[in-house]
């Protein structure tokens, strides 16, 4: 019994060090008390399309919710599959440059969001060939965007937590609860996609890229959803006393 007491005395002890301790980061921080802190300077931004065709992120993040429908309006949008496939491959080029100067954890989670970053930006540059249906797939695909740096955040949170922390604790269940809440949202968005391409007056050629890069979303939600759950189910040596 004494035994018992001691351990558990003990573990209070390192549980306690570990929680109050700040928590390392991946990406450092911004000092912003948002919600952002944490996230590389690299993380994706709201895309725009440049006249130049390339994507680059607005530089008021305030437009995310409010961006006035005129004002979004591209120039440099794919004017054919061959200039949307050009595109696509110029920022999978550039996207792998910024990769370089990253650590391992920061590739790795930047390896797999790439998939959406990439989908928005091929969403969004096909407007112009998605007819009728083009308006709607851009708005999904700043939805997504929005949920890349909601997706990354979590993540980060979930790779830095410190490993006796993690030992005792468990694992981060408030940011396995809103990687989750991102996923069933993105995975209704990625259905209205798949019937957005269904009914989209456009080429079979086009159509094919976007069911492509609708793969990839599923893919990584996939991955994500999986993440969740691990990270859920992670109790710790005492995480049993409050889960």
């Amino acid at each position: 019994m004494m035994k018992n007491i001691v351990f558990l005395t003990l573990a209070l002890v390192l549980m306690s060090s570990c929680a109050f301790a700040p928590e390392p980061t991946l990406f450092g921080s911004n000092g912003s008390e948002d919600g952002n802190a944490g996230v590389s300077p690299g993380s994706p931004e709201l895309i725009h399309i440049s006249e130049s065709g390339n994507a680059s992120p607005d530089q008021d993040n305030s437009g995310q919710a409010g961006m006035d429908a005129d004002s979004s309006k591209q120039t440099g949008l794919a004017r054919n599959a061959d200039a949307l496939r050009e595109m696509i491959q110029q920022k999978q080029q550039e996207m792998s440059q910024e990769m370089a100067g990253l650590n391992e954890k920061q590739q790795n989670i930047y390896q797999n969001q790439n998939k959406v970053r990439t989908a928005v930006h091929s969403l969004l540059a096909m407007e112009n060939l998605a007819g009728s249906k083009g308006a709607r797939i851009s708005e999904i695909a700043r939805e997504f965007n929005n949920s890349v740096q909601s997706t990354i955040r979590s993540e980060e949170k979930i790779e830095s937590k410190g490993y006796l922390s993690r030992m005792f604790t468990g694992g981060d269940a408030e940011a396995a609860g809103d990687l989750e809440r991102q996923t069933i949202q993105n995975r209704e968005n990625i259905q209205e996609l798949k019937q957005l391409k269904d009914d989209c007056d456009c080429d079979s050629e086009v159509k094919a890229m976007m069911q492509e890069q609708i793969n990839n979303m599923e893919q990584e939600q996939a991955r994500l959803e999986q993440l969740a759950q691990s990270e859920k189910k992670s109790k710790g040596l005492i995480g049993w006393l409050w889960k």
